[in-house]
C-alpha cells in the first residue's frame, strides 16, 4: 500500500468550491477523510492549486504513440504522455478505418481498458459525412448502419463509450437510439446536418456534440445548423479544442457561455505529436505534418487533431480566456467523468474516490500529477 500522504497549504478546489490552505488527505489509492499520525506531510505554496486529475473524452494518442495503429507498448506509452500533463483518465479514440481493423484495435484497447490503463474506446468515424471528413479518409467513410455500429460495439467487449456519428445519414438516428439502449454516448460530428436534424438527432438520444464548431457547418441566420441546436439544448455537453487553433477565443467564450461550465467538456483531440514535437505522422492512412505544434494533413491542409495536453488547455483557459478555476475544473474533470458514468470514482477530489490530482503553480504551470495515490509527477520540495 502507498504511504499515506497528506498535501498542505494550497488552494484545493472541491465541488462546494475552492478551500485556501486545503489538506487533501490520501490513504493508498483513495482520497481519504482522515490519515493517520504518520502520514507524509507535504507542504505547497499557498498560490498553488490542487484540482482533480483531468479526464480526457476524446484523444488518439501521445508521446509520437497513436491509440489507432500503434501496439500495446505504444499505446501505454501515449496513456503515460498524456499522464505528465495531468491527463489521469483517458478515452482511446480511433479514427477511420476498414471495420475488421476497427474490430481488432477495439479488442487491444478493450483489454486496457479492462486492467484499468483506460476509460473505454471512443469510435470516431467511420460513421461520419464525407463532407465534413476533415483528417479521416474518405474511401472508408459509411453510413451508419446500425448493424456496423453492433459489430464495433460487441468487439469493445462493453468498453465502447462513445461513438461520433453524422446523425443525418441513412441509419443516423436509429444508430442513435441503439447507443442510447446500451448506455452507450451518441455524440454528433464531423456532420453535415441543419438544424432540425440535429434536434432530431438529440431527441434520439445524442447528449454529446465532438468538438464542436470544428467539421460541421457554421452558424447562419437563415440556417442556424448544428452549432445552435447544439448550443441551446440542456441535454448536450459540447466538446471544445481549447488550443488557441481549433477555435477563435471569442467562438470558445460563446460556446463557454451558451453551455455553461456544467455542459462543457475540454478536450485535447490530440494525435502522435502531442508532448513529442513536430514533424511527419501517420493518422490512420492519412500523412500529417506538424508544424510549430499545430497537426495538418500534408494533402489538403486539413487540421488534423491537434498536439494539445490538458494542462495547457486548463492554462489557456484561465489565463487568456478568463474562466474561474472552479469553472474549468469542471469542464476538464468533473464533466467528461460524469459523461462516462465514472464519477462515482473520478473527477473531484472527495473522500472514497481515487487519489488523483495535479498541482498547478501561481501560473497554472504543472508541478504534480498524483493518480491513484502515486507521484506520476513528484512536486518539487
Amino acid at each position: 500500500m502507498a504511504t499515506s500522504k497528506i498535501l498542505a497549504g494550497a488552494q484545493v478546489v472541491l465541488p462546494t468550491g475552492t478551500v485556501p490552505g486545503g489538506r487533501v488527505l490520501v490513504e493508498g489509492t483513495r482520497v481519504t477523510g482522515s490519515a493517520p499520525g504518520d502520514a507524509e506531510v507535504i507542504d505547497l505554496a499557498p498560490d498553488h492549486w490542487v484540482v482533480p486529475g483531468f479526464v480526457d473524452i476524446h484523444n488518439h494518442g501521445g508521446g509520437g504513440a497513436s491509440f489507432t495503429s500503434g501496439t500495446v507498448d505504444d499505446v501505454l506509452k501515449g496513456i503515460h504522455t498524456h499522464r505528465l500533463h495531468g491527463t489521469t483518465t483517458v478515452v482511446a479514440s480511433t479514427v477511420t478505418g476498414e471495420m475488421d481493423f476497427l474490430a481488432q484495435r477495439a479488442g487491444l484497447l478493450s483489454e486496457l481498458a479492462e486492467q484499468g490503463d483506460l476509460a473505454g474506446i471512443h469510435f470516431e468515424g467511420p460513421f461520419i459525412s464525407p463532407c465534413r471528413k476533415g483528417a479521416h479518409s474518405e474511401a472508408l467513410l459509411r453510413e451508419p448502419d446500425p448493424a456496423d455500429v453492433r459489430k464495433l460495439m460487441d468487439a469493445a467487449r462493453g468498453q465502447a463509450k462513445m461513438f461520433t456519428l453524422a446523425t443525418e445519414l441513412a441509419g443516423g438516428i436509429d444508430s442513435v437510439r441503439l447507443l442510447a439502449e446500451h448506455g452507450v454516448i451518441a455524440a454528433i460530428g464531423h456532420t453535415d446536418a441543419s438544424y432540425e436534424q440535429t434536434v432530431q438527432a438529440i431527441d434520439a438520444g445524442a447528449t454529446v456534440a465532438t468538438h464542436l464548431y470544428n467539421a460541421m457547418p457554421g452558424i447562419g441566420h437563415r440556417e442556424p445548423g448544428p452549432i445552435a441546436a447544439l448550443l441551446e439544448d440542456e441535454r448536450i455537453t459540447v466538446e471544445l479544442i481549447n488550443d488557441g487553433t481549433h477555435l477563435h477565443p471569442a467562438a470558445f467564450e460563446l460556446a463557454f457561455h451558451h453551455a455553461g461550465a456544467a455542459r462543457t467538456a475540454l478536450i485535447t483531440d490530440a494525435m502522435d505529436a502531442a508532448g513529442f514535437g513536430d514533424g511527419r505522422y501517420m493518422l490512420g492512412p492519412l500523412e500529417v505534418e506538424v508544424k510549430d505544434s499545430v497537426a495538418r494533413l500534408v494533402e489538403g491542409g486539413s487540421i488534423a487533431g491537434s498536439t494539445l495536453t490538458l494542462d495547457r488547455a486548463f492554462k489557456r483557459s484561465v489565463t487568456v480566456d478568463g474562466l474561474s478555476v472552479d469553472d474549468v475544473v469542471r469542464a476538464i474533470s468533473a464533466n467528461p467523468a460524469k459523461l462516462l458514468g465514472m464519477y462515482d470514482r473520478v473527477g473531484s477530489l472527495e473522500p472514497g474516490k481515487d487519489a488523483d490530482l495535479v498541482v498547478l503553480d501561481a501560473e497554472f504551470e504543472l508541478k504534480g500529477v498524483m493518480r491513484k495515490g502515486e507521484w506520476v509527477v513528484t512536486p518539487a520540495s
